[in-house]
């Protein structure tokens, strides 16, 4: 099952056992669990459901698998000819998360017609040549 959820002011496409790659999560640990309730989309197909903007009941599981810190990167400001140099460095928190789950999505949701999302062409049928 496929979905679409928002956290640490991001939004992902995500699939059962995919790794992301997001802002640090506040006060855990890796190795917790962690659900995430803001499900913009679930579903494939037929069973495709859109949230006016978040789905009711919907949840997303994932796992910490690590937290981590990003590369450094280097701020350097400087100012010709009147002696100003500031070198500044900043390393992202950054948390790894796996996802376990995506189940539900029940409530004030809308059909891809509905949403605007355009249906999966369907084939014509072939006339019998008998």
């Amino acid at each position: 099952m496929k979905a679409t959820i928002k956290t640490q002011g991001q939004q992902f496409a995500v699939t059962e056992g995919d790794i992301l790659t997001v802002n640090r999560y506040p006060k855990t640990e890796a190795g917790s669990t962690i659900e995430i309730t803001n499900v913009l989309s679930t579903g494939e197909g037929a069973d495709f459901r859109v949230g006016t903007p978040l789905l009711t009941g919907a949840r997303v599981t994932a796992t910490i698998l690590e937290n981590k810190r990003g590369d450094k990167v280097i701020v350097f400001k400087y100012k010709n000819k009147s002696g100003y140099a500031v070198r500044n460095g900043h390393r992202q928190l950054y948390s790894l998360i796996e996802i376990t789950s995506i189940g539900g999505g029940n409530g004030s949701e809308r059909t891809p017609a509905e949403a605007g999302v355009a249906a999966p062409a369907e084939a014509a049928p072939v006339p019998d040549e008998s």
